[in-house]
């Protein structure tokens, strides 16, 4: 049976956008409506060096290093969006009480698994990625996502122009799988 050139060629020849996508986020669904920027984070496999009399050989090595998911979102006037990271993460470093901690894992459980026995500090997220026609094309899907970084506001009664607050969050997260629309890995 000969192989047909064409069979390894690319089929759908459309490119993904930029500005393709929805987020959600089940502990912060007003930060995920407000998203405007987002990312799929980079995976770096670390390496081990064979050591070699003549020179050291670079192998695989067995770690994956899941780079950290930024998100930026547009601000609303009453903070609604900005507070439910800023709670969350108030509620993980309870700089205050521990009472901080205990009311958040107090809260509904976040993440797919509810009878799991981790501590109620997690939340599942998704980013859908829309294709040229703004139809789901495919998902990524974040497990055990957590805030590590909120970033600041800053007013200024100089500027010239009205440039609305934007957020950048960052999370950390157990792992991610890019899944097509039923679920099935890429």
């Amino acid at each position: 049976m000969t192989k047909n050139i064409y069979d390894n060629q690319i089929q759908n020849r459309n490119f993904l956008s930029p500005t393709g996508f929805k987020f959600s986020l089940v502990r912060a669904p007003k930060v995920a409506f407000f998203t405007n920027v987002a990312n799929i984070p980079g995976v770096n496999l670390g390496i081990a060096n064979q050591p070699s009399y003549l020179k050291d050989i670079d192998i695989p090595g067995d770690k994956l290093v899941f780079d950290e998911f930024r998100l930026t979102f547009l601000v609303d006037e009453n903070l609604e969006n900005y507070m439910e990271i800023q709670n969350w993460m108030r509620g993980l470093g309870y700089p205050e009480s521990l009472k901080e901690i205990y009311d958040l894992q107090n809260e509904p459980k976040f993440i797919d698994n509810k009878n799991s026995p981790m501590m109620n500090i997690y939340s599942d997220g998704t980013l859908q990625v829309l294709n040229s026609s703004y139809n789901a094309q495919f998902k990524v899907t974040f497990e055990d996502m957590f805030p590590t970084f909120l970033s600041g506001l800053s007013f200024d009664a100089t500027d010239q122009s009205i440039e609305y607050f934007t957020a950048e969050v960052v999370f950390r997260y157990t792992i991610y799988y890019i899944t097509d629309n039923t679920g099935n890995r890429l």
